[in-house]
């Protein structure tokens, strides 16, 4: 009975959101999605689904909730070192103007690394960067640019200090970095996607999935990719198997799509 409870709620929420549930791993989903349900004090999935279809609070609470928003700038950066000072230098010279797509972005620190490093560059006019998120109150957030220390201690003191003002205890990134970026809501796994990106960075998102959804996932960005295009994932995702996408490994966590 307790599966088939769950079973209805995500048939629910995959008809009014397009968002499949069973694409996640379910034991996680499951605990987090059961917590959020008896806090507000439903008993079933069931009576939770017909108060969230009348209550919009309650639905942005579960986007929320399913959406894994934890991020910081400069994310393992020994990563982002090896994008800075050997694959952006090389595309930039072998490219005119780059398309870069941020995947699952969050609250906006990873495409506004990315920003800065192409301004402390001198590249930032030379780039067209997207950035997309399941869920509009991240991306509201992203859009407003203003994080706490926290989310700033693997930035560069100098870039902190050049990109960021202070005000309260808060840091509000500058106009400029903020107006390089487009942000969209978007459903990985459902959406279709666009073509002939330089770099796609999707990073810390793939390890909450099924293994039938990441190899979709996969396909999905390789397919988005212009031949030689970088796939930067995170430290937890390494690909074992990249050929299987037309993907061969360029560095740790890096794979670039290889010639057709």
């Amino acid at each position: 009975m307790e599966d088939e409870d769950f079973n209805q709620f995500a048939a629910f929420i995959k008809k009014k959101t397009a968002i499949d549930l069973m694409q996640y791993k379910e034991a996680q989903m499951k605990r987090r999605l059961t917590t959020l349900r008896e806090k507000r004090g439903f008993a079933t999935f069931v009576a939770y689904s017909q108060a969230i279809d009348k209550n919009p609070v309650l639905f942005d609470e579960f986007l929320d909730r399913m959406t894994i928003n934890v991020s910081e700038f400069y994310r393992n950066p020994s990563r982002w070192e090896v994008l800075e000072k050997r694959f952006l230098p090389q595309m930039l010279q072998q490219h005119g103007r780059l398309k870069i797509w941020s995947a699952a972005c969050s609250t906006g620190e990873e495409p506004y690394t990315l920003a800065i490093m192409l301004a402390e560059m001198n590249a930032l006019h030379k780039v067209d960067i997207w950035a997309t998120d399941l869920d509009n109150g991240v991306l509201d957030k992203a859009k407003e640019g203003i994080y706490v220390e926290r989310s700033l201690r693997d930035m560069p003191p100098t870039a902190q200090k050049k990109y960021f003002s202070e005000h309260d205890g808060q840091y509000v990134i500058d106009e400029k970095i903020k107006k390089a970026i487009r942000f969209e809501q978007q459903n990985l796994l459902a959406d279709t996607f666009q073509s002939g990106y330089d770099l796609i960075i999707c990073r810390n998102v793939m390890i909450y999935f099924t293994e039938e959804a990441k190899q979709l996932l996969y396909s999905k960005f390789a397919k988005a990719l212009k031949p030689g295009g970088l796939l930067f994932v995170g430290s937890t995702e390494q690909i074992f198997t990249p050929s299987r996408f037309g993907l061969e490994t360029a560095d740790t966590f890096f794979y670039s799509k290889t010639a057709e």
